[in-house]
């Protein structure tokens, strides 16, 4: 399941991932997504995943598939922050930088919750006309 948290910040997405994660919740997720970029330039996204079990095989297509639907507009994307103590996602989030420069990811322990929260939130600047397209 995911829970999308409040946030004070107009450009961050906020959730926070627990047990089984399906394409519903993904979904949700990804009309949130495309909503906020109706109205913010760049947007970025807080992730707590620490209770996150495993994902369905659906929603990992569904994951990938919107993921490279993006690829021409990383630019709209600022930061992620990645919440979690598991060390597998560390992997994970170093070939995602490798791949899409544009759009900077980090992991943070569940301890530094609040330094995650402070980075993400941090204002970005806006993309170029060109690559706005809505």
């Amino acid at each position: 399941m995911i829970e999308l948290t409040p946030s004070d910040a107009p450009h961050v997405i906020a959730m926070r991932a627990s047990g089984r994660v399906d394409e519903k919740d993904l979904q949700r997720v990804i009309d949130t997504i495309e909503d906020l970029k109706k109205t913010q330039p760049r947007i970025s996204l807080y992730a707590e995943l620490d209770e996150m079990r495993w994902m369905t095989f659906t929603a990992f297509l569904r994951d990938l598939g919107y993921g490279l639907t993006q690829v021409g507009e990383m630019d709209r994307f600022y930061r992620a922050a990645i919440v979690t103590d598991k060390q597998w996602m560390k992997h994970i989030v170093r070939l995602e930088n490798r791949l899409f420069r544009e759009f900077e990811t980090r992991t943070f322990p569940i301890r530094d919750k609040e330094a995650a929260w402070t980075w993400v939130r941090h204002q970005p600047d806006a993309p170029s006309a060109e690559s706005i397209k809505n």
